[in-house]
């Protein structure tokens, strides 16, 4: 099982609590991970992804162990402690700084 955490607005919508546990099969990518995540939760298409290209949003960020995985492609092969189960693909709502308070 892979451990997926949303964002508080996320999880809200989709009407979950804590974190989804989500079945896919080898190869674990990106691009898998998050049609599991849409097949199970259909309201939230369009809110990780654009519907058309299905490309990252842009204030939307990936972590897997630790690293930010954002800028890595669909087809990017999670690391075996997420495919695992034992720890969680984090899928965060990033935030924009205002350039005036830079």
């Amino acid at each position: 099982m892979i451990r997926v955490q949303l964002p508080y607005h996320l999880r809200n919508l989709a009407k979950v609590q804590g974190e989804i546990n989500l079945a896919v099969a080898p190869p674990v990518t990106l691009h898998a991970v998050l049609d599991a995540l849409e097949a199970a939760y259909p309201v939230l298409k369009g809110t990780i992804r654009e519907h058309a290209t299905l490309h990252r949003r842009a204030f939307v960020r990936f972590f897997a162990c630790k690293e930010d995985i954002s800028d890595q492609g669909p087809q990017f092969h999670l690391p075996q402690a997420i495919a695992d189960g034992h720890e969680p693909l984090l899928i965060v709502g990033a935030q924009a700084a205002d350039s005036k308070c830079i």
